[in-house]
């Protein structure tokens, strides 16, 4: 029943200041657009209820958002490039949207839950934190201090292992200049050969007479001999030792008409 203000009593003052310092709290902590809603609102009651209802809905929109958050919180996954850290925040953010809501999930079902999540590389990992952890009074923060220290010494031996595959690596540049030496190597010999085949050095196989035709002999300075069967090598030789001269057969093919013959034969 309304009352005057002669005759409230001191139950009632007190409760009027009560109610005025629980309204000060909440318009306050509120925006511009919230405090719209609420202005017309006489007590605290009737601001907590308007305020309620604008950002949990009716009962049966609270319905639909715990059915949702529910579903995440059922198909939750640990990306494979994602850290334990980024991993809790996304599930911390699903577990207190639904405690707001009155859907409260108990510590035990969380820790099996974020076990679960994991990806299969943490499977060692996992299976001895099962059998030496005892997860019924294991909490949260026990678990994911523990994830997380493994998660720093999997990234050390990693680091470790990184400069092995730099220096093999750096194997691939030496072997390819090691096989261009060597192409570079085959293409000055190829040049090379091809070069005294034709100054008539290194005849070519089958083909003798063809080169020694195009030969040009150093000592007569004339085509189809070599310099060890030039006629005049032989009469200088004749003429310095005639005892040891060895009779022949003539010599012939030369590109000079003259032929040569045994002295004293004519």
């Amino acid at each position: 029943m309304p009352k005057d203000r002669k005759e409230y009593s001191d139950i009632d003052r007190k409760a009027i200041e009560t109610n005025y310092r629980a309204k000060k709290i909440l318009v306050y902590d509120i925006g511009p657009d919230e405090y719209n809603r609420v202005s017309a609102c006489d007590t605290a009651k009737e601001i907590w209820e308007a305020l309620q209802i604008a950002h949990e809905g009716t009962t049966q929109v609270k319905q639909s958002k715990i059915d949702m958050l529910t579903t995440k919180y059922e198909l939750f996954r640990m990306k494979d490039d994602e850290f334990i850290h980024d991993m809790h925040t996304r599930f911390t953010s699903i577990i207190n949207e639904l405690h707001s809501l009155g859907d409260v999930i108990s510590i035990n079902k969380l820790v099996r839950k974020i076990l679960s999540v994991l990806p299969g590389y943490w499977e060692r990992k996992v299976n001895a934190i099962t059998k030496a952890k005892d997860l019924q009074n294991l909490t949260m923060d026990e678990l994911i201090g523990n994830l997380k220290t493994y998660e720093m010494k999997r990234k050390k031996d990693s680091e470790r292992r990184e400069p092995k595959k730099e220096k093999n690596l750096v194997l691939k540049p030496e072997s390819s200049d090691s096989s261009e030496e060597d192409n570079d190597m085959a293409y000055l010999t190829k040049r090379f050969q091809k070069m005294v085949r034709r100054n008539g050095g290194i005849p070519k196989r089958g083909n003798s007479s063809k080169a020694r035709n195009n030969n040009l002999c150093h000592r007569c300075r004339k085509l189809g001999h070599f310099i060890k069967e030039c006629p005049l090598l032989k009469q200088e030789q004749y003429k310095k030792n005639p005892d040891k001269a060895v009779k022949r057969e003539p010599v012939r093919n030369y590109a000079s008409t003259r032929l040569y013959r045994e002295p004293g034969s004519l």
